[in-house]
């Protein structure tokens, strides 16, 4: 907590999971339930897994996790995606994530994943997709049960460093209609420019489709210089690399550089996730991570999770931990959860129907 926090300021864990929350960036490979993650390695067999504690396994993914390098950080995903090859798993997932974030107080997230990490198995990258929609919308209906209420949106991510991005860019809009709102290219960004991808980025210019692109996050300017300039994200997954191209003097007058000026005069979003951005190294800590300045200067930031299970982390604990490193009340929060709900891919008439009805009014509540 900032000492200057006025007390009557200062949020209770109550008070934040109650807070409506939109969520754009979480992997559904990388927020799987450990127990989850063990069931379904025995159900198919699956041998490699460190241990077959539920609580020591969750410990195993944040200590692996917290390597300081983004692609060690990915390496964990041999064992989510490992066990994510049949039909049965991927609608398990997909229903458990929906749930999870509702009781989180999301109500809305976009949700992505590479199709084609789960077909070692046999399974098609159209039954895939179908698998995962069918999760998502049990998920929904359960947690609408409960209380709780949540849209899911998917966005189908194609891996840089594989060459299938136009495939799979493809089926992001021939399942449009049917829930997914997006597409994203994902995986380790040094060595792999978002460039490679260009003739799927074209595709979805012309059908009219929307798209983000990992950039930002262990790679530098470039990355992020190509992917909207180049390639034309809407978006940036991260984008917190952005910080380079700001100076602050010792007269404590901050200096925009023009890509950093180009990126916040024209609100591009930034998909910040505080503790992984720790954890892969692009944030020192949480108290010294760029989002406290690039919020003070307005840029388009929102609050994301990118792998719950490896971060060890929610919606909640993320807002909660911005809270003590920085002061955020719940305006703060509200503008975090408006920008995010504004930047989504789904229809302009539902994200403003979310925010005057949902998000406005439970802000409201709270304070």
């Amino acid at each position: 907590m900032s000492p200057e926090t006025p007390a009557e300021q200062r949020l209770s864990a109550e008070t934040i999971l109650r807070a409506p929350k939109v969520l754009l960036h979480d992997h559904l490979d990388g927020g799987l339930r450990p127990g989850t993650v063990i069931d379904l390695a025995e159900a198919i067999g699956y041998k490699a897994l460190p241990t077959t504690d539920p609580e020591a396994l969750g410990r195993w993914f944040r200590d692996a996790a917290d390597s300081g390098s983004l692609e060690s950080y990915l390496e964990t995903f041999a064992h989510t995606c490992g066990v994510m090859q049949t039909e049965e798993a991927l609608v398990r997932v997909a229903a458990e994530c929906a749930e999870d974030l509702a009781k989180d107080g999301v109500v809305y997230a976009e949700v992505r994943y590479a199709p084609e990490l789960f077909v070692e198995r046999g399974l098609s990258l159209e039954k895939v997709i179908e698998a995962v929609q069918v999760g998502f919308a049990q998920g929904e209906r359960r947690a609408a049960v409960g209380g709780h209420r949540i849209r899911i949106g998917t966005l189908l991510c194609g891996m840089r460093q594989h060459a299938r991005s136009l495939e799979i860019a493809t089926l992001a809009v021939r399942y449009r209609d049917e829930g997914v709102v997006g597409f994203d290219i994902a995986g380790p960004e040094d060595g792999f420019p978002p460039t490679r991808n260009l003739d799927a980025f074209e595709y979805l210019r012309t059908n009219n489709a929307h798209f983000t692109i990992h950039a930002g996050e262990a790679f530098g300017l470039a990355s992020i210089w190509e992917a909207i300039q180049h390639c034309g994200a809407e978006r940036l997954g991260h984008g917190v690399r952005i910080i380079d191209d700001i100076e602050t003097g010792a007269d404590g007058k901050v200096h925009l550089g023009r890509l950093a000026r180009y990126v916040r005069d024209t609100r591009i979003p930034l998909e910040i996730c505080p503790s992984s951005n720790v954890q892969t190294g692009a944030a020192t800590s949480i108290a010294e991570h760029p989002i406290g300045l690039l919020t003070r200067l307005k840029f388009r930031v929102t609050v994301n999770t990118d792998n719950r299970l490896m971060s060890g982390c929610s919606m909640s604990s993320e807002f909660a931990a911005l809270h003590e490193a920085f002061g955020y009340g719940l305006a703060d929060l509200q503008w975090f959860t408006i920008n995010a709900m504004k930047s989504a891919f789904i229809d302009f008439d539902q994200r403003l129907e979310l925010i005057n009805t949902v998000i406005k009014p439970g802000y409201a509540a709270l304070a």
